[in-house]
């Protein structure tokens, strides 16, 4: 995708906070951070959403969600949050299929 700013991030196009990357993930700081740490866990593979994934993702989803302890525990964080916008109405803003992981001090509200 030309045009997704996470496939240019993921691609070296758009510099970013990176703190992993491998060959299928890049994870980098939130630009607009909810809490002392925010970061983003985003597949290199252009997946739109949630909704988008098919059988053949399961793998590339579990790598995802097994990050998330791996990476808060070396931002700092004992507990944290993760969420996966889905859909213009289920809040996400950003095309590309990614989770944010947040924490670090602050009172998140209960969902």
């Amino acid at each position: 995708m030309t045009d997704c700013i996470f496939c240019k991030i993921a691609s070296g196009a758009i510099p970013s906070k990176k703190i992993y990357e491998d060959d299928e993930v890049i994870a980098f700081h939130d630009i607009h951070p909810i809490a002392p740490v925010h970061f983003l866990i985003v597949p290199k593979l252009h997946v739109a959403g949630l909704s988008d994934c098919a059988p053949e993702h399961g793998q590339l989803l579990g790598k995802l969600l097994l990050l998330a302890p791996r990476l808060a525990a070396e931002q700092g964080l004992d507990g944290f949050r993760t969420m996966i916008n889905t859909g213009r109405s289920g809040g996400q803003e950003v095309f590309h299929l990614h989770i944010h992981v947040f924490g670090g001090g602050v009172s998140l509200p209960k969902v």
